[in-house]
């Protein structure tokens, strides 16, 4: 496990410098970097990382993540995602069992829970949220209903 959270990465050189330790993070399993004003991690690899926690920054598209084959759980909670595009980038990287999105723009997307499980199928929870059978069917929601999961 390596928790490298709250860094303070407020000046440019700072940030470049992170990036070249997060690189050599080939061995990890469980990464968190909570709150770092975090971006962009496109270039990073994390071949043998199964947990991480990526809250609390700044990504606004699922393309600037890390490539993580083997993620099983990512926290993306609280970040500036504002839609479902490039979503499926995940499908393909990672066999990713839960995700948890709370906090972004995202969230308040129409059929939200449905998209998501549609779009990895794979997917075990949510937002903290074990998958349900609703999940599976637009009809559910209705086609021009607006949900809301509260969790």
């Amino acid at each position: 496990d390596v928790n490298l959270s709250y860094q303070d990465l407020g000046h440019r050189y700072q940030l470049e410098n992170f990036v070249r330790v997060l690189k050599r993070l080939i061995r990890v399993k469980r990464l968190n970097l909570a709150d770092n004003t975090l971006t962009n991690l496109q270039s990073v690899s994390l071949p043998r990382c199964t947990h991480l926690t990526l809250c609390m920054n700044y990504f606004e598209h699922f393309k600037y993540l890390p490539k993580a084959p083997q993620l099983k759980i990512l926290n993306l909670a609280d970040n500036h995602i504002q839609t479902l595009d490039g979503l499926a980038v995940l499908r393909k990287r990672t066999p990713l069992e839960s995700l948890d999105l709370r906090g972004n723009p995202l969230v308040f997307t129409e059929n939200y829970r449905y998209r998501v499980f549609k779009t990895l199928p794979d997917l075990k929870e949510l937002d903290g949220i074990p998958k349900l059978s609703t999940d599976d069917t637009q009809e559910y929601y209705g086609d021009n209903a607006s949900s809301c999961v509260v969790s």
